[in-house]
């Protein structure tokens, strides 16, 4: 295919951040955080299977939401043109970000544009990838995000830590007493009185954005879906707040992912079945939004909104386009099925990924789109048990197990990568000079003639040593035996257990 390089990946950790050993073991100590989260993703992860369950034809529909998104990053070239155009003849307005700095000053000169001051947002994170809030607060424009989750993570000066519920690392005393004491900063203040029922604390939002919907002049979203051949975008939410960002304000600005583009209308009938069943586990998704640039009456009065811009982002996804392992993770329809699953996520929570992007798909995404030269993202391909629970539950079955090796790999070896559009070959990640040590004796000794021999030896002296066997290994052994025990050695070696039975067969 040929390459539409746009730029370098611009989205940083979070600052300050530690790898995530050290940002997981303080939240595995943490018993209430442990049990929201339990409670939380396994909650949705039965609900899912139920819902999964109830169609005869999963499996085609998986395949086939695989296939079609691969055949589109194959010749993402030609559709993400294809989409430019047909925005474009609809009446809205392309923008290309090379990185999240582009993007983020593309947003903001639109905004100012308008001469406001102000923004609703929908759930997004392709901005919350780009530090689009604080890029719009560093120019004096207030931000507002319309998604309740989202809300009282921003009200709680918080940070996401899932894709889907991102304040599921909360519970409902914890918001409640978020709205009683923020909501008066920023706006309608919470009702005297606010309990921590479900209910009670859906209507004091309900109540504090409505003011929002009513005076916002200028919306920001993102998308799921772009249809290349009618430039339609298309928004999955849940609560009908994207929906009044989406119609109400005079602009709208969608800052989407160059990933997130499907080539056909007809493509959609697939994702419409497997999205809500994944993430929500809804048979549909409960509002649907598909917008194609200004409408039918081009922006006619109280017929939506009478300017779109569409920001196309790169930050990252053709470099990471050009893995041929590694690139499959831009499949990925944001359904967060692979965090609900995940043993590690369920103990560890969001924040300690250190970045937008949690859980498994987090693990290879962020490496991937930021690099591995930081901390942080030379850790995450660890952060998983490789266990393969990420690669069944997801719907367009992204092979997370194989690319976190892939990854591992580049941080334990270094060797080539593509940044900027350029082959580069990188440097080992600190700290792993006994995992090379180790291979290269495991691989002396088993391209060595005499291995058989070697080997045997070594097997039959470990087993007469066994009761020796210390419970933590000494030196550069001791990180990986600080969380288990080394497991017990067996009275016999396998090959003198397999040769034995065999002898005793021909007996």
């Amino acid at each position: 295919m040929t390459a539409i390089h746009l730029g370098m990946p611009a989205f940083p950790a979070f600052p300050a951040f530690p790898a995530f050993p050290a940002a997981a073991g303080k939240a595995v100590a943490d018993p209430v955080l442990r049990a929201n989260l339990r409670r939380a993703t396994h909650t949705i992860r039965d609900k899912r299977a139920r819902a999964v369950a109830e169609l005869a034809d999963w499996a085609e529909l998986r395949a086939a939401g695989k296939a079609v998104k691969d055949h589109t990053l194959r010749h993402l070239d030609r559709y993400l043109l294809e989409l430019e155009a047909s925005v474009t003849a609809a009446g809205g307005t392309v923008h290309w970000a090379a990185d999240a700095e582009e993007a983020n000053r593309i947003v903001t000169e639109l905004v100012l544009a308008t001469g406001e001051r102000e923004v609703v947002k929908v759930k997004s994170m392709a901005t919350q990838e780009i530090g689009l809030n604080e890029a719009l607060e560093a120019a004096g424009i207030a931000a507002y995000e319309t998604d309740l989750a989202e809300l009282i993570v921003q009200l709680g000066h918080d940070r996401p830590s899932h894709i889907l519920v991102p304040a599921i690392h909360l519970g409902r005393a914890e918001i409640r007493e978020v709205f009683a004491e923020e909501m008066g900063g920023w706006g309608r203040p919470a009702p005297e009185g606010l309990g921590d029922d479900p209910r009670e604390l859906a209507e004091a939002a309900r109540l504090h954005l409505r003011e929002k919907f009513l005076r916002a002049k200028v919306a920001v979203s993102g998308a799921n879906f772009m249809v290349a051949e009618t430039g339609t975008m298309v928004v999955f939410e849940s609560e009908g707040n994207g929906r009044m960002c989406l119609t109400l304000p005079e602009t709208l600005i969608s800052v989407v992912g160059i990933e997130k583009v499907i080539p056909t209308f007809r493509d959609l009938e697939i994702f419409l079945q497997t999205l809500p069943r994944s993430s929500t586990a809804e048979r549909m998704n409960p509002y649907t939004t598909m917008w194609t640039g200004l409408g039918p009456s081009k922006g006619a009065e109280g017929d939506g909104p009478t300017a779109f811009h569409l920001v196309l982002l790169d930050n990252g996804r053709t470099d990471t386009l050009a893995d041929e392992v590694g690139r499959q993770a831009l499949r990925c329809i944001r359904c967060s099925a692979c965090l609900n699953v995940c043993p590690v996520y369920e103990r560890a929570g969001g924040h300690a990924y250190g970045s937008v992007y949690p859980g498994p798909i987090g693990a290879i995404l962020s490496p991937q789109l930021r690099g591995t030269g930081s901390e942080i993202d030379a850790s995450l391909p660890y952060a998983s048990t490789l266990c393969g629970a990420c690669y069944e539950v997801c719907p367009v079955a992204i092979d997370i197990p194989e690319v976190l090796v892939h990854l591992r790999e580049r941080v334990a070896q270094g060797g080539p990568v593509t940044r900027e559009g350029i082959r580069v070959r990188i440097r080992p990640a600190h700290g792993h000079a006994a995992e090379r040590a180790a291979m290269r004796a495991a691989r002396l000794l088993l391209n060595h003639d005499d291995w058989p021999v070697a080997l045997r030896a070594g097997e039959r002296l470990l087993a007469r040593a066994r009761r020796l066997r210390p419970r933590r290994l000494p030196g550069p052994g001791r990180a990986w035996t600080d969380s288990r025990e080394l497991p017990e050695l067996p009275a016999q070696p396998f090959r003198d257990w397999w040769a034995a039975r065999d002898r005793e067969g021909r007996a």
